[in-house]
């Protein structure tokens, strides 16, 4: 009786729910026709979230079934049977882990029964390659394989077959995956699953390009009951095929304007377009071929993901062929956003994405300060219009974009099923079921626009008027918040254009700076990044017309001497020439004269390293007279070394610890004198010079300029005990402190001098996390700097940053503090109250970085982090996991 109840109650039930939902799923799945088509279709769901159930209902009542089968019928024959539909159902519900958990006990437990070992075996591989599990899927496949030969029924074959074939794809071994899909389409007796294999089977024949046998799979799934989709896009394989066969000529474009003529195809309009795009570039044509992708773009409906080859094969023309980097930057902006994240390539597409991002920013600025300057040279009257007309520029209004029909409101498309989230019961919840919902709506009303009465195909005037009336009120609801932010953002762009006008020499010469940055940082990467040299020197040419005399004079010449060497050799010459002429003590001049200047000058470097850190191991002893001698010492042998500055600055100090104030002063004076443009010690000397002189009637009083102060800070700050992990903040003399200065973490200002004009702030966007880490908005920003060894000492490196904040930062209240784990130590300074600030701060001191860190340069990075993200870092795995968030979203 058990048998019975258990086969026919529950057993035939569940197989007859997992049937029609597998139907459902075919129906509903959006396959990538660009790409070879899976073979079997299960919920793409995120590996980090893969024991997490969609909560389908059909799934949860077979696995009630099948559980009170195991519960209450256990003395039935089909126990095994209950066991291969609880993970079935796991399968599809997108719980991969214990679905293959389930069958791994099925197989262990029921070997003997062939074809339930063979079917648990099967679908534990199919598991196991949904979560890219490779290795052990394909040592159960070994298994399975193993135990073909013992199988009689044929048709019981057809599902392990496809199972080797689609494992032989992901391991790109397509000969063995032809030859596992033959053998599935023969024992095959579903018509459905045969079309299906038939036309993966031409993917790979024209992947190995053995054009006759792809075009016969092709030619069998047009004859087929395919449905449409499948046999539109074995119709347009075919075509593209009977094209590239030799000895065969055909008028492809031809027949593929042909495809536009037919009404049924109207949602299929853009792939014709693309392919019509692809014939002209591959005969170089890239003019139409770009006109046909844009084509693509705007008669797409339905099929975001061609939209996103389409974006994406008009970013690549006009990054490779056009060189219009700025416009490659847009659509390589749209490709990201629209392409799935498991699309082939993606990465790369992100990493030019970026790089292209630090081209943008920096023409961005080139316009801002060549605006700037037009509008500081006219009268002052005038300028006050002249900002208002860029703040509010005239706008030409269009008519708001009507969404056209239902599948748009849905936002249905590619990534719809290669993309599920964990779902839960509730309907609109869980897109499976809002999929379904949209077949079943597709297939009895046809695409129809969301308006009143939209089941009615033919309306009355009045009806329409009322639905036009309806559109034109309701269609666009007005947000008085984005009003409000609007006309905050004009007022604040009102108000940084006229404090950022460069209406004196001064602030021409820094906004004159800024573009002459700009150029030659474009210029640079243009060389060294893009491999792009054509582009370089024309960049570098136009940096040399605008400003002749420039600090990066040195440096343009040799790259230009570099780009022509072998394009130009009397232009090269002339580079060469001037270069050692007018810069002959510079290092390019010396690389030119000795190629292996570049290799002594970094063992250099690292002696140089070793000596400052060993006279600031005898400094943070208090051995300040030997300091002196060492610093003289180094200063007669190598007296131009690139840490010339912050050798004197320690013996300075040391000479302000043994002698008097005038002494100090004397030695503060040298270096100012010997070094006017160090960025580093010279702002920080010049503001001990200015406090020791508004305090110099007490210095006067000392015997020793500088007293009992802690020998990692200076002297010239009330010093804070702390732990290991921390240095100190930095404000006045105890003895002299204003209560005025203790003040509670103040908000971080930025330096005077580097002031730039901030853009609106945009309104509110979606959080986006990798599933640890966010971008969400924070109070606490840090910039941290990574050594990636452990075994290094960081005091002088840490020494160093705390000489940066105190001459770029002083008011600032900065702190910089360490934080251990594994080979990894990391130096965070912070709290910054906004990202924008801390994005200041490193671009200020990643120029300096190779003057504070007394590390080699290959083993250290800076970057950004929030303290929220931060707090969360304690290994090296958790580190990298951030470097790559951060390299994708900032």
């Amino acid at each position: 009786m058990q048998n019975l109840s258990a086969r026919y109650n529950y057993i035939y039930n569940s197989k007859v729910i997992l049937a029609n939902h597998q139907t459902e799923l075919v129906e509903t799945y959006v396959d990538n026709y660009d790409q070879v088509l899976p073979l079997y279709l299960g919920p793409d769901v995120d590996i980090a979230q893969a024991n997490v159930s969609l909560n389908l209902k059909p799934m949860e009542d077979i696995i009630k079934k099948a559980q009170a089968i195991i519960l209450d019928k256990s003395y039935s024959n089909y126990i095994d049977d209950a066991y291969i539909l609880l993970g079935k159902a796991n399968f599809y519900n997108g719980n991969y882990f214990n679905a293959a958990e389930y069958f791994d006990y099925t197989a262990k437990t029921y070997r003997n029964n062939t074809n339930s070992f063979l079917e648990a075996l099967n679908w534990k591989a199919r598991s196991l390659m949904q979560l890219r599990r490779l290795k052990e899927a394909n040592q159960t496949l070994d298994s399975l394989e193993y135990i073909i030969p013992d199988i009689k029924k044929q048709s019981n074959l057809a599902d392990p077959f496809a199972t080797l074939a689609q494992m032989c794809i992901y391991l790109n071994n397509d000969t063995a995956a032809i030859s596992y899909l033959r053998d599935a389409i023969k024992a095959s007796n579903q018509g459905q699953n045969k079309i299906r294999w038939t036309y993966i089977l031409g993917q790979l024949y024209e992947k190995q390009k053995d054009y006759p046998n792809a075009l016969i799979s092709y030619r069998k799934v047009v004859k087929s009951n395919a449905s449409f989709e499948m046999y539109f896009n074995a119709n347009l394989s075919r075509i593209k095929i009977r094209s590239l066969q030799n000895g065969i000529k055909t008028d492809k474009q031809k027949e593929l304007l042909a495809l536009l003529k037919d009404d049924k195809n109207f949602d299929y309009n853009d792939q014709v377009y693309y392919q019509i795009a692809e014939t002209h570039a591959a005969d170089e044509d890239y003019q139409q071929a770009e006109k046909n992708y844009t084509l693509s773009i705007q008669k797409n409906t339905i099929n975001q993901y061609q939209k996103g080859l389409s974006y994406l094969r008009i970013a690549d023309l006009n990054f490779k062929q056009f060189r219009n980097y700025l416009k490659a930057k847009t659509y390589y902006d749209s490709t990201v956003n629209t392409l799935p994240k498991n699309y082939p390539g993606y990465d790369l597409i992100l990493k030019k994405n970026q790089n292209l991002q630090y081209l943008t920013d920096r023409y961005e600025i080139i316009s801002l300060e060549d605006t700037l300057q037009a509008i500081a040279k006219l009268p002052e009257a005038s300028r006050a219009a002249k900002i208002q007309a860029l703040v509010n520029p005239v706008e030409i209004t269009t008519a708001n974009p009507v969404i056209t029909n239902f599948n748009s409101q849905l936002n249905y498309g590619a990534g719809t099923n290669n993309k599920l989230q964990p779902q839960n019961s509730f309907y609109f919840s869980n897109p499976t079921a809002i999929s379904i919902g949209y077949s079943d709506f597709k297939r009895k009303w046809g695409n129809r626009k969301l308006e009143n009465n939209w089941r009615q195909s033919v309306r009355t005037s009045a009806q329409e008027t009322t639905q036009e009336l309806a559109n034109n009120t309701n269609g666009t609801p007005v947000n008085t918040e984005n009003i409000v932010a609007v006309t905050k953002d004009k007022e604040t762009l009102t108000k940084q254009y006229n404090e950022n006008l460069p209406v004196n020499a001064d602030l021409l010469n820094k906004s004159n700076q800024k573009i002459i940055d700009a150029y030659y940082e474009i210029a640079s990467f243009y060389l060294q990044e893009l491999d792009d040299p054509i582009e370089a020197q024309e960049v570098y040419q136009t940096l040399l017309n605008r400003f002749p005399a420039n600090n990066h004079l040195a440096a343009t010449y040799y790259s230009l001497f570099l780009i022509n060497k072998n394009a130009d050799p009397n232009k090269s010459a002339t580079y060469k020439e001037k270069l050692l002429k007018e810069f002959s003590t510079s290092p390019y001049a010396k690389i030119i004269l000795d190629p292996s200047f570049s290799i002594k000058q970094s063992e250099l470097e690292t002696v140089v390293n070793k000596q400052y850190n060993d006279i600031f191991e005898l400094y943070t002893r208090k051995d300040f007279n030997t300091v002196i001698q060492q610093v003289s010492e180094t200063t007669k042998s190598s007296p131009s070394n690139y840490l010339s500055p912050q050798f004197a600055y320690l013996k300075a100090i040391a000479v302000g610890r043994t002698n008097n104030v005038d002494s100090l002063l004397n030695a503060f004076n040298t270096i100012t004198t010997q070094f006017p443009e160090d960025k580093l010690i010279t702002p920080l000397v010049k503001d001990h010079t200015a406090y020791i002189n508004e305090h110099l009637a007490d210095f006067k009083k000392r015997t020793i300029a500088l007293i009992d102060f802690d020998p990692n800070e200076p002297p010239f700050a009330a010093q804070q005990v702390v732990s290991n992990n921390q240095v100190t903040q930095n404000t006045l003399p105890k003895e002299q402190t204003p209560k005025a200065a203790i003040q509670p973490e103040p908000t971080v200002k930025k330096p005077t001098d580097t002031k730039t004009p901030e853009v609106a702030k945009p309104l509110p966007t979606a959080v986006k996390t990798d599933g640890l880490f966010t971008d969400a908005k924070s109070t606490a920003y840090y910039y941290v700097v990574h050594v990636a060894d452990a075994s290094l000492t960081l005091s002088s490196s840490r020494f160093g940053i705390g000489q940066f904040n105190r001459g770029n930062y002083g008011e600032s209240n900065l702190r910089h503090q360490l934080k251990e784990f594994d080979n990894d130590q990391l130096i965070y300074v912070g709290n910054f109250s906004n990202f924008d600030d801390a994005k200041t701060y490193a671009a200020g001191i990643t120029p300096q970085l190779k003057q504070i860190m007394k590390v080699p340069v290959n083993i250290y990075t800076g970057f950004i982090i929030s303290k929220e993200n931060f707090d969360k870092i304690n290994s090296k795995s958790l580190l990298s996991r951030y470097m790559e968030f951060y390299k994708n979203n900032y």
